[in-house]
């Protein structure tokens, strides 16, 4: 981590109350910038700003950024980690469930992407890294709508930074595979049959040829490096945080180290 690279500057991170985006509430924060998040709860993140809302609910969201640019005179950075997981083959999924899933998923990230515009404008440009996942690349079974979200997290993704890059606004997404976080545990524990958690944490860390899944802090390292200076060229693209594991040729069985 280069000390103090985010000094002066002023993120926002949504879904940043647990896993992925609470890590990158901390990371920020470690390198010197104000952070303000928001999520379904406060957590305990000593120096940030925490606010509770939906951000399927574009008025909210609005009135969110608004309120962080008045209090910090700017907004440089926007995380956006906020996310659902819910499953459903496309037979089998209704269109409640597909609205709930796109409207955190994918509205989430166009509510504050568009509220946060004008002000990364106002101060001449800045960085959006959006949070997606492998699953944009390749398919879970069961689990149609989440996937579906995904890619369309990436394709936006990509519209974004070709439609503000002469505006010095830079828009990325990270893809993790599995990572240790509350979403994670809560969809181990829905198949585990009285199994315990950590083992089948641990046989699902195994498919990832590093052979083991990653801590939120491990992705919160590439998001900071994509929000930073140092990532000063890098816009529109997609970056897999995944331990090798869409670098694995599936036909073959599964890894073992």
């Amino acid at each position: 981590m280069t000390q103090g690279e985010f000094a002066g500057s002023v993120a926002l991170v949504t879904g940043g109350s647990a896993g992925i985006g609470a890590a990158a509430v901390r990371r920020l924060l470690e390198g010197g910038a104000q952070v303000a998040y928001c999520g379904t709860e406060t957590a305990e993140l000593p120096g940030a700003s925490g606010t509770v809302l939906d951000v399927a609910e574009p008025a909210a969201v609005a009135d969110w950024v608004t309120a962080c640019a008045e209090r910090f005179g700017g907004i440089d950075i926007l995380v956006n980690s906020a996310g659902i997981q819910r499953y459903g083959t496309a037979e089998h999924t209704s269109d409640e469930l597909w609205d709930e899933v796109f409207g955190v998923n994918v509205k989430g990230i166009f509510h504050a992407c568009r509220a946060v515009l004008p002000h990364l404008r106002a101060r001449g440009g800045g960085a959006i890294v959006n949070v997606s996942s492998v699953q944009a690349f390749v398919a879970q079974t069961n689990a149609a709508a989440y996937c579906a979200s995904k890619g369309a997290i990436n394709a936006f993704t990509k519209a974004m930074a070709v439609d503000h890059a002469h505006e010095g606004i830079r828009v990325n997404v990270v893809c993790p595979g599995s990572v240790h976080t509350p979403m994670l545990r809560w969809a181990v524990g829905l198949t585990a049959d009285g199994r315990d958690t950590g083992e089948l944490l641990g046989e699902l860390g195994a498919a990832h040829p590093l052979g083991r899944v990653a801590e939120p802090e491990e992705v919160a390292e590439l998001i900071a490096f994509l929000a930073g200076p140092r990532a000063s060229f890098i816009t529109g693209s997609e970056h897999r945080v995944d331990g090798g594991l869409l670098a694995v040729n599936a036909a073959e069985g599964p890894y073992r180290p």
